[in-house]
C-alpha cells in the first residue's frame, strides 16, 4: 500500500473536480482527502493499492475539468484511515 500527495493544476475548481476525486477514490477503494488551494489548484492525499488507475482517470478531462499539470510525492501511509473526504 502506498500514499501520495498530489497537486492538480488547471480548471479544477468550481467544476465538480473534488466530487469526481471522491467518486474515483470510492471506485478504487482508496482513502484520503482532497481540498481546494487558494491559488486555484486542488491538493489530495490518496492511499491504497489502485492509485495508478485513480491518477490516470483523474487527469482525463470529463468535459468540465481540465488538468494541465499535476505533481506526485510519495508520503508515509496513515494507519487505520477510513474513507475519502472532501475538506473545506
Amino acid at each position: 500500500m502506498k500514499r501520495y500527495y498530489i497537486v492538480y493544476e488547471g480548471i479544477v475548481q468550481g467544476v465538480g473536480f473534488r466530487g469526481r476525486l471522491m467518486y474515483l477514490a470510492r471506485k478504487y477503494k482508496l482513502t484520503g482527502y482532497c481540498r481546494n488551494l487558494s491559488n486555484g489548484d486542488v491538493e489530495a492525499e490518496i492511499q491504497g493499492d489502485n492509485i495508478d488507475a485513480f491518477i490516470k482517470e483523474s487527469i482525463n478531462s470529463d468535459g468540465f475539468t481540465q488538468v494541465y499539470n499535476y505533481s506526485l510525492k510519495l508520503i508515509n501511509t496513515v494507519e487505520n484511515e477510513e474513507g475519502f473526504i472532501v475538506k473545506f
